[in-house]
């Protein structure tokens, strides 16, 4: 018989029949009576001081009920502490095309949005900026004056002896890597609905309730009680189902604040959701990337040091930013043994949309580069890359040479599980002409070690009730976003209770009701609220088990509960299989005290010891001896796992760390410089698979984002304005275009996981693009340094090889196998036809003051 009745089953999410059958209520779908439409005007400016807002003509439109500005609403917010640099509506000036200035509140959309057309809004464009090295070198018209030469945040890191270690290093190799702007594409838009309690008598507003499409309803609602200067206590946050986030929900954007402001402001319900091009200008997806690196190597494959200056392009406000840079750095560190590390990382401004966090958030693009340059070297070293990749291994437990802690370290099974399921060997000594396989490593955090809120509660708190009739209803604060959360926390309850799956009832994210959680990013939510759940249940199974063996005389500790059946250890009473066990719970014929079920009120019925009971009559027996049946849990990391002193140190550390290995077989048609791809066995670390299926499909899902980085996606930009705000333009990968995924489970049984458990969300993201920049590599030998790999950087690095090294303009002057700078405008999404003169605002356009001010 199994260990476990539940954790380790492949079950179906519990919250699969709402998605699928339509009955499942997102922010969208909801209407309050007399709910108004919210509209916002955008910026058409990339940087430009607002010297007057006239909403009188719109105000005078039919079926306008109000108009909301920057002056509504002047208190500064952020999701960092020390990144509080945004208004919900523009105060003094715009810093990005889409920024946002005002917002209408009508009684129908069409209303709203021809009242948009109505506000007049007086500009004086300032110069802007748009590439980050360029950004570097501001003096004057600084995007926020107090941040000089428009850094946001810069740190230097050193570990060991870099330079001294290279020197000394048999080869070494230096290039410069760029990985291009992407988004993160998720299938529900943001939305917000905004309602204030109005007292009946002097009509004041009172108490506001926020259903939003958010991963962190508590931030939100600690950001809203800046912004209205409200207590916490008077706003209440409910985050229906959420259809995708990938990070891009992680923080609070702007259409959240600004419906409750304009709530306010209209006394009435103010429902937003953003279009489609409204959701890319709010971005806060994977920014730019320019990462100059630097290995160096033994002749016996060892890695010797590694040296990364590493320029995000963080677009107009800090967002998340100084954790994404922190990121890129410190986890260089917890995935291969590197004895010596310089890390230099910019976060800079520039007058585009703010880039945050992103699936794999900090890490995806530095793993890009690093694993790329480590196929470099194994070519100079004359060995295999997994073999090359073994030899630098960790020996885990240990702490890396930049304080993290690592405990559970799967990444040796996972590059055997990839290299045996691919027939790496064999396959690559057969391959046809320009096909070629490529492998690469990824990891990635279980949650942050340090929260962002600079705060010694617990990072997730979970409360258990039991009902008389043995109903589990456990109070979460997590938000499920798709990722399977409801459905873990359900499981770990249910396995340490002994009782059914369909007894166990999740009320999440709702912050009247449950307690608090700091959010769902940073894939913590397993090991986190996953750690809180367990120890809740703990708690309510000993008060089960001790009225238990009350009435079996017996020990406590001789209690074994289990698919809904109460034994004692020695006795006849076997509980059965998991594999027997019933789905559906079962009402006892025998009961002490009295419950309610299917309104049959059933009599106490005293007949002496007992040798097994049903889950319910022990759950009956237990509030006899302690009354209300709860429980209540809570974890935060320990001290260990905080990491170093250094600043910038807090970034990084987590109780545990995923990993992944993957293998990836491509071809390249060297006629178009399209790249296939055919298959990819990706191998996961997750600790324990709570739930296989579940673990699979975040696997798939992670290679699949990858994909989309690595061959097609791609943010097109001319002068701040984005030239593919659409999942038409943009292009994600669909179904039709994803390779068989091969998902490999590898479980290293993290010894402070809940089960054992780790992340499974993230991790294998980052892999995917240097598992394929080495296959192509391997299929005909170019190496591309700029992502995606589209198939003109394809044909530009094939026409420079058969050129002997010439470059071929095919890519405004940037050859993909040593880019030196941005491309401001170019890539497969380029609109051909219509050009950057698309948009009538594009301010490139525009020769003179006059033209560039007045009526907008």
């Amino acid at each position: 018989m199994s260990d476990f009745s539940i954790i380790g089953k492949r079950i179906a999410l519990i919250d699969a029949a709402a998605k699928t059958t339509g009955q499942g209520k997102y922010t969208d779908d909801l209407s309050l009576p007399g709910m108004l439409v919210g509209k916002i005007l955008h910026s058409p400016y990339p940087h430009a001081r607002i010297k007057k807002i006239d909403a009188s003509r719109a105000l005078g439109l039919e079926g306008v009920v109000a108009v909301v500005t920057g002056e509504d609403a002047p208190n500064q917010y952020g999701i960092l502490p020390v990144g509080h640099d945004e208004t919900a509506l523009a105060v003094d000036k715009v810093r990005y095309i889409g920024d946002n200035v005002a917002c209408v509140c009508a009684i129908s959309e069409a209303i709203a949005e021809k009242a948009l057309e109505l506000i007049d809004v007086e500009y004086e464009v300032l110069p802007a900026y748009f590439d980050p090295e360029d950004s570097m070198k501001a003096q004057n018209d600084l995007i926020h004056e107090h941040k000089p030469k428009n850094i946001e945040k810069e740190y230097h890191h050193v570990f060991g002896e870099p330079e001294r270690a290279l020197a000394g290093s048999d080869h070494v190799a230096e290039a410069r890597y760029i990985a291009n702007e992407v988004t993160h594409a998720a299938l529900e838009p943001h939305s917000t609905l905004a309602s204030f309690e109005y007292d009946s008598q002097t009509g004041q507003p009172g108490r506001l309730t926020v259903w939003s499409s958010t991963q962190v309803p508590y931030y939100l609602q600690h950001k809203l009680s800046i912004v209205l200067e409200l207590p916490m206590s008077q706003i209440r946050v409910i985050k229906p189902l959420v259809g995708g986030g990938f990070g891009g929900k992680s923080e609070v954007i702007p259409l959240e604040i600004i419906a409750a402001v304009a709530a306010r402001k209209a006394k009435a319900p103010v429902k937003i959701t953003y279009t489609r091009e409204e959701v890319f200008w709010a971005h806060r997806g994977r920014p730019r990337t320019i990462i100059d690196l630097k290995t160096g190597m033994r002749k016996d494959g060892r890695i010797t040091a590694v040296a990364a200056k590493v320029i995000q392009d963080g677009g107009a406000y800090c967002s998340y930013g100084i954790v994404t840079i922190l990121y890129s750095g410190a986890l260089l560190n917890a995935i291969y043994d590197i004895p010596n590390v310089r890390f230099d990382g910019y976060r800079v401004l520039t007058n585009k949309p703010a880039c945050g966090a992103m699936r794999g958030h900090g890490t995806v693009n530095v793993r890009f580069a690093f694993e790329s340059q480590l196929d470099e070297l194994c070519v100079k070293v004359g060995k295999d890359p997994a073999e090359v990749r073994r030899i630098n291994l960790l020996r885990a437990p240990c702490i890396t040479v930049n304080g993290l802690r690592v405990q559970s370290y799967g990444l040796p099974e996972c590059l055997d599980k990839v290299i045996e399921r691919s027939g790496w060997r064999a396959r690559k000594v057969k391959l046809s002409r320009s096909r070629g396989l490529g492998l690469a490593c990824s990891h990635y955090v279980s949650g942050a070690a340090n929260s962002i809120i600079r705060s010694d509660m617990p990072h997730s708190t979970v409360n258990i009730k039991v009902d008389r009739d043995g109903g589990v209803v456990i109070y979460t604060g997590a938000s499920e976003i798709g990722q399977g959360s409801d459905t873990m926390v359900a499981q770990i309850v249910a396995e340490a209770l002994g009782c059914t799956l369909q007894r166990v009832k999740v009320i999440a994210a709702d912050t009247d009701l449950t307690p608090v959680d700091i959010g769902s990013y940073s894939s913590r939510v397993t090991f986190m609220n996953g750690n809180a759940a367990l120890q809740a249940a703990k708690e309510v199974r000993q008060k089960i088990a001790a009225a238990a063996a009350r009435k079996m005389t017996c020990a406590a500790e001789d209690i074994m509960i289990r698919s809904d059946q109460v034994t004692k250890r020695g006795s006849n009473g076997v509980p059965p299989p998991a594999a027997e066990a019933t789905n559906v719970a079962t009402a006892s014929g025998r009961v002490e005290g009295q419950i309610l079920r299917d309104s049959v009120q059933q009599q106490r019925k005293d007949d002496g010891p007992k040798e097994r009971m049903s889950f319910e009559e022990a759950v009956v027996a237990a509030m006899d001896f302690h009354g209300t049946l709860t429980g209540t849990g809570s974890y935060a990391p320990p001290v260990e796992a905080k990491g170093g002193k250094h600043k910038g140190a807090g970034v990084g550390p987590s109780p545990a760390y995923s990993y992944s290995a993957q293998v990836a077989d491509v071809s390249v048609d060297e006629e178009t410089g399209q790249v296939t791809v055919h298959k990819v066995w990706a191998a996961h670390d997750c600790g324990r698979a709570l739930n296989p299926v579940s673990v699979e499909g975040q696997i798939i899902g992670s290679v699949w984002m990858g994909l989309g980085q690595a061959l097609q996606e791609e943010m097109v930009w001319k002068d701040g304005l984005l030239m593919n705000p659409g999942l038409l333009e943009y292009r994600s990968p669909s179904s039709a275009e994803s390779p068989e995924i091969e998902a490999i489970i590898v479980e290293s049984i993290d010894p402070e996981g809940p089960y054992g458990a780790k992340e499974a969300s993230e991790g294998s993201t980052a892999a995917v693009i240097p598992a394929i920049a080495n296959a192509i590599y391997d299929a005909v030998g170019i190496r591309l340094r700029e992502a995606p790999f589209t198939p003109e950087r394809v044909l530009a690095a094939l026409q420079a090889k058969r050129s002997g090294g010439k470059k071929i303009d095919m890519t405004n002057h940037i050859d993909p196998t040593a880019p030196t700078h941005f491309r401001e405008h170019g890539g497969s999404l380029c609109y051909k036809d219509r050009g950057p003169e698309r948009h009538p605002h594009d301010p490139a356009r525009r020769t003179t003051e006059a033209e560039a001010g007045g009526n907008d």
